[in-house]
C-alpha cells in the first residue's frame, strides 16, 4: 500500500469515527423513554396474553407512532424506564424482552443512543416506587449532557418535579402513546 492510499483510508476512518462519536456525544434533540404505559398499555395487554407470555411485551403501532416522532424531531432516545436494566453499559440487550424492544426500534430505524443513570435505593427498588427518582436521574443526565438543545419525557406516571412536568407528555396507561402524545412531545422539542 502506498503512502498516500494509507493515509486517505486513515482521514477516512477518523473522519467515520468522529462522525460516529459525534452522533452520540452531540444530542441535540433528547426523548426520554419510558416504556410500560408508553410502547404498551392496559388494553394492550388485556388483548395481548399470548405475546406477553411469550416475552412481546410492546405494542408495534405504539413503536411506529415513537418512530414517526423521532423522524419529525430528529430526537435521540434515552431510555429511562426500568427496561434499562436489561440493557448493558453499551446499551446491548441483556434479556429477550430488550432484544425484542430493540429489533422493533432498529426495524422502524431507531437505536437506543443512552440511558439515565440508576438513582434508585433498596428502598425504592423494593418498594417499586420508582416514579419519585426518575426526574432526578433525567435532570443529572441533563446535567451531564449540557449539548442537549431540547427535550421530551414520554412517561405514564407523575414524577413529581416541576421542571420535569414542563416537558413531560404523560400518556394515559390505559392507551399508550397516541398521536396526540406524538404532536404535544412535537411541540416540546421543535
Amino acid at each position: 500500500m502506498t503512502g498516500e492510499l494509507r493515509d486517505k483510508k486513515i482521514s477516512l476512518f477518523k473522519a467515520v469515527l468522529s462522525h460516529n462519536i459525534g452522533e452520540r456525544d452531540n444530542m441535540g434533540k433528547v426523548i426520554f423513554l419510558d416504556i410500560d404505559g408508553v410502547l404498551n398499555s392496559n388494553f394492550w395487554n388485556a388483548d395481548h396474553q399470548r405475546e406477553i407470555s411469550d416475552g412481546k411485551y410492546i405494542d408495534t403501532e405504539k413503536v411506529r407512532l415513537l418512530s414517526d416522532l423521532v423522524k419529525k424531531s430528529e430526537a435521540s432516545l434515552i431510555l429511562h424506564s426500568g427496561w434499562r436494566f436489561w440493557f448493558d453499559a453499551d446499551v446491548q440487550p441483556t434479556r429477550p424482552e430488550a432484544a425484542y424492544l430493540t429489533s422493533l426500534l432498529n426495524n422502524e430505524g431507531m437505536t437506543v443512543a443512552g440511558m439515565t443513570p440508576d438513582l434508585t435505593t433498596e428502598e425504592i427498588r423494593r418498594t417499586k416506587k420508582f416514579s419519585k427518582v426518575k426526574a432526578d436521574e433525567i435532570l443529572k443526565w441533563l446535567e451531564n449532557h449540557p449539548e442537549t438543545d431540547s427535550w421530551v419525557v414520554l412517561d405514564d406516571l407523575e414524577l413529581h418535579n416541576e421542571i420535569i412536568a414542563k416537558y413531560q407528555v404523560m400518556t394515559n396507561p390505559e392507551q399508550g402513546l397516541t398521536e396526540a402524545d406524538v404532536e404535544k412531545a412535537l411541540g416540546i422539542l421543535c
